[in-house]
Order: C-alpha cells, then structure tokens, then sequence
C-alpha cells in the first residue's frame, strides 16, 4: 500500500510565503516523477510543479520564478517553496506521484489527500 501525504499548507496573507511537504511512504520500489498540483473552487485540477529524479524541474508559467519544486530521493520526498503568494494562489494542493511499488508492477499515479492553502489580499 502506498499513500502520500501533505504537509505545510494554510493561511497567508499576499506576499508571504509557504512551504508544502510530501511524503511517500508504503510498498515503494521506484518513484519517477513528483510534482504538484492545485484545484481552485470551480476550476479544473493543474499542474503547478514536476520534478523528474535526475533534478529536472518544469513549473507552470503562473508560478515561474515564485515557486520552487525539490525533492529528497533517499527520504522519498517533494517539497514546494511558495513565495511572493497572490489571492489568486489560492487552492487545494496535491501531490503527486508516479511509483512502482515493486519489480513485477509498472509505474501508477497516486495522489495526496491534498492540502489547503489560502492567501489574503
């Protein structure tokens, strides 16, 4: 059984900053890639952040230069540094993962129960 759980999120006003956590625990042979992504009420699930294990990252043109995406490999962690927050950041956060919980299965998606961050103006 593999779950993924959200740490970090909350209430900030515009400007501050924030720090999610995600931690990958269970039956695990093999992560892939680990990213971010947010559901705003009535708006549809996006990516905000992936980072593949050799440390290439990719960002949504929304959070560029704000967000930063990294990961601890030997802890089977992801980690998103959210600074210079806007109103419109505000959302429920998930993460994300693609792993192989052994040899004999090949790479699923699972999910976080996701965190909620808001931001005030």
């Amino acid at each position: 059984q593999v779950q993924l759980v959200e740490s970090g999120g909350g209430l900030v006003q515009a400007g501050g900053s924030l720090r999610l956590s995600c931690a990958a625990s269970g039956s695990i042979f093999s992560i892939n890639d680990m990213g971010w992504y947010r559901q705003a009420p009535g708006k549809q699930r996006e990516l905000v952040a992936v980072i593949f294990p050799s440390g290439t990252t990719s960002y949504a043109d929304s959070v560029k230069g704000r967000f930063t995406i990294s990961r601890d490999n030997a802890k089977n962690m992801v980690y998103l540094q959210m600074n210079s927050l806007k109103p419109e950041d505000t959302a429920v956060y998930y993460c994300n993962a693609h792993i192989r919980p052994s040899t004999a299965t090949p790479y699923s998606p699972y999910w976080g129960q996701g965190t909620q961050v808001t931001v005030s103006s």
